[in-house]
């Protein structure tokens, strides 16, 4: 799946959500509410790495890391969106500047030949 329409599907979700909150609570999270309920998903997390290294119980197996990774890449999706951040530009302009960055520390601690 590309990541055009991983963002298309997370933005569709968000929509469902907000229309939910609108019908229950009657209003829709704020991207604050929004970055807190993300921090939420990312101790979950956290959680379940620690169990699938076996520092934990996991009761839900490994579904439920498959679950918690998913929620977390369709809040960074969300959040991108909300900021008005193209995800993609983004993330190939921090992968060369850590790609330059790395290189260089390894080039400066290699060995001399």
């Amino acid at each position: 799946m590309d990541l055009d329409r991983l963002k298309h599907r997370a933005m569709h979700i968000h929509g469902l959500y907000d229309e939910l909150n609108r019908r229950e609570r009657g209003r829709v999270w704020t991207r604050s509410e929004f970055m807190l309920g993300f921090m939420g998903d990312v101790g979950d997390l956290a959680k379940l790495v620690m169990a699938e290294e076996g520092a934990r119980e996991n009761p839900g197996g490994r579904a439920s890391l498959e679950h918690e990774l998913a929620d977390c890449l369709w809040s960074v999706l969300v959040l991108a969106h909300l900021h008005n951040v193209d995800l993609e530009h983004a993330f190939d302009r921090t992968m060369t500047e850590l790609d330059k960055k790395i290189n260089a520390c390894l080039t400066q601690n290699a060995p001399a030949p």
